[in-house]
């Protein structure tokens, strides 16, 4: 079935459940589930659109993957089969390859430094660059910070050595994984379960709530806080379909991203306060190595992208924090 053919199936089901049809349903994809924070952020960002515009406008929902990979969504976001597409920030990188900068492990120290980034003159070029691909960013939510899990303990980096380990298909995750000692393993995210279970690759890293969302802790004996990478989450909008919109919907559309971003938000931030205990009462052990020789460890990687965008763009990304 045709994705276009697809969502208009999906549209017709809850059509006949509703009253009436909205006068304008906007269509939103993500690779997460719905237990995930993402999720209830993006049912909060429905209810406030609708509330906000008197059911003018609605938000439906395809999680878990159900329209492709992030890659094909925004594919689908650019053809006009799709209206807003989740995305790692630099997951974009593939088109955009100055986002590898900020994608590099240990460059943004937290959120509130990544925020600073984003809103920056280097934020602003990229915004420029997002739209020349006929995508929009509206917002920023917080994803967690990337952590490790494996199936042996990993109390330094030399325990890396050898490691299998699962990474996005994306340059600067695969970089931490080579950089720090490990084997990277692309595998799509929602084939991570079975590959971790299934002994395919050793060691994956993402966020703790996705940790937890996905289950991984299931398939996975062991935690170490690496630290590695502030991860966030970019709410992407077809350009062509937000200049079409009146300045009163950007404005409810916009309001709406925002709430649904403080759900998510301070539902990412209570998660990582409390998921290690969790984590451990499952019987995990949790590990934190020394991060120093990971970080020295990207100064390599970081020459790298220095010889593409110039001397010193590692700096001036940073701030020279």
């Amino acid at each position: 079935m045709k994705l276009k053919t697809f969502l208009m199936t999906c549209a017709a089901s809850l059509a006949l459940a509703a009253p009436a049809l909205a006068e304008r349903e906007l269509t939103v994809g993500t690779q997460d589930n719905e237990v995930s924070n993402l999720y209830a952020g993006l049912q909060a960002m429905g209810e406030t659109l609708a509330e906000l515009s008197g059911g003018e406008m609605t938000l439906t929902i395809f999680p878990s993957s159900q329209l492709g990979d992030f890659r094909a969504m925004v594919a689908q976001v650019q053809a006009g089969e799709l209206d807003m597409v989740t995305t790692g920030y630099p997951d974009m990188s593939y088109v955009i390859p100055e986002l590898n900068l900020i994608g590099a492990p240990y460059v943004a120290d937290d959120f509130g430094h990544l925020q600073d980034i984003v809103n920056g003159p280097w934020g602003q070029e990229m915004d420029a660059a997002f739209i020349a691909q006929g995508i929009r960013m509206l917002d920023l939510w917080y994803y967690g910070t990337r952590q490790t899990t494996s199936n042996r303990a990993i109390e330094s980096m030399a325990d890396m050595e050898g490691l299998r380990m699962r990474t996005p298909n994306v340059p600067f995750l695969i970089a931490y994984a080579q950089n720090v000692g490990a084997t990277p393993a692309p595998v799509a995210f929602a084939e991570v379960y079975l590959a971790l279970q299934t002994n395919q690759v050793d060691a994956q890293e993402n966020p703790l709530p996705t940790i937890e969302a996905m289950r991984f802790d299931e398939v996975q004996s062991h935690i170490a806080i690496t630290n590695h990478f502030i991860a966030s989450i970019a709410m992407m909008i077809s350009d062509d379909l937000w200049t079409s919109l009146s300045e009163e919907e950007q404005g409810w559309v916009m309001a709406a991203v925002e709430a649904g971003g403080d759900v998510n938000d301070s539902r990412t931030v209570e998660a990582e306060a409390e998921l290690l205990a969790t984590f451990e009462g499952r019987g995990l052990s949790v590990t934190r190595p020394d991060l120093a020789p990971f970080r020295a460890a990207m100064q390599p990687y970081y020459e790298e992208l220095e010889a593409q965008f110039g001397e010193g763009a590692i700096a001036r990304i940073r701030g020279d924090r």
